[in-house]
């Protein structure tokens, strides 16, 4: 068994764009296949904070994978001195073998491929797209960042606005920052939310011009926005809505939201092909799956035995 620490997962291949998004893909068709299965996470909180928790999550798939696991991570309120808000690590046991692949650091693969879904959404419900906005400067912030400056060179303009404005300094050239998320997203055709905000700082002023808005950070949309979109998706309706602490499942538990509501979810937009009506405004939850984590972290454990990549663990 061997261990993959983050500089043995970029050796490994780990910031390979498309094979992360055919990794999700093939997830995605496994999982409506039933091929695929997630259990109920387990939530472990840390103290009064919302945002403190720890979090087990298991899942298996077959095909190419052929590959069962579990994802132990851990949210912090904020980054402790010399350190990250969220770190986890990953164990893969081989299906075929019965044997354990191996153990990986996780903060980046689920950067990576949360990044990965965003990429297919972006792709499917707003093709063509020239102008996006990115709300946030963090980590999740940065490896969207990367996927869109790696997937999307037609972009002609990417705003930028973040809760904390020393962090921008770290998201290079290429970008207009904004003082507020009302002006960042005045013009843009999609946005990009990937913030741990604990109360929302957008509305029903983001659901304008057909825009399309993806929720990937914490608490960052009010239940009035959610509520003025014309579409609202998600990738997966799950258990996981009666603990999450993201905006769409704070809307649900309060009664304000019914799941029937839902228009479409990954499955749908990836495997169906389901798209939007013109000029429609659409919000999407991204929550994580947990199959993503086992199928890219499966895929790189592979490639990186093959390559002599990673430390060895004693048996």
């Amino acid at each position: 068994m061997i261990w993959l620490g983050r500089k043995d997962l970029l050796r490994a291949g780990a910031l390979d764009w498309q094979a992360a998004l055919d990794d999700v893909a093939e997830a995605v068709r496994l999982l409506r296949r039933g091929d695929a299965e997630m259990v109920a996470e387990s939530v472990l909180p840390l103290g009064d904070d919302p945002r403190a928790k720890a979090y087990g999550l298991p899942a298996r798939l077959g095909g190419r994978f052929a590959a069962a696991g579990i994802k132990w991570t851990v949210h912090r309120p904020a980054p402790p001195e010399d350190g990250e808000a969220i770190t986890s690590t990953t164990l893969i046991e081989d299906l075929a073998t019965a044997r354990p692949l191996g153990m990986v650091e996780a903060a980046l693969l689920t950067r990576v491929r949360t990044a990965a879904v965003s990429a297919h959404v972006l792709r499917a419900l707003r093709p063509g797209l020239r102008r996006i906005a990115l709300l946030g400067a963090g980590a999740q912030a940065r490896a969207h960042l990367a996927m869109l400056r790696a997937l999307f060179p037609d972009l002609e303009r990417i705003t930028v606005w973040s809760r904390s404005g020393r962090e921008v300094e770290r998201l290079g050239p290429g970008i207009t920052v904004h003082p507020g998320p009302e002006q960042a997203i005045a013009n843009a055709e999609a946005v990009l939310m990937c913030s741990a905000a604990p109360q929302p700082f957008l509305g029903p002023e983001a659901a304008t011009g057909g825009r399309l808005v993806l929720q990937i950070g914490f608490h960052e949309m009010s239940f009035a926005g959610i509520a003025a979109f014309d579409r609202v998706t998600c990738d997966l309706w799950g258990e996981f809505a009666r603990t999450s602490a993201k905006s769409l499942f704070q809307m649900y538990r309060a009664g304000l939201f019914d799941p029937a509501q839902v228009a479409a979810d990954l499955p749908a937009i990836l495997c169906d092909g389901w798209r939007p009506a013109p000029g429609e405004s659409v919000y999407f939850s991204s929550f994580g799956l947990n199959i993503f984590d086992i199928a890219l972290a499966a895929r790189l454990l592979r490639a990186a035995s093959g390559q002599g990549i990673g430390t060895r663990l004693p048996g």
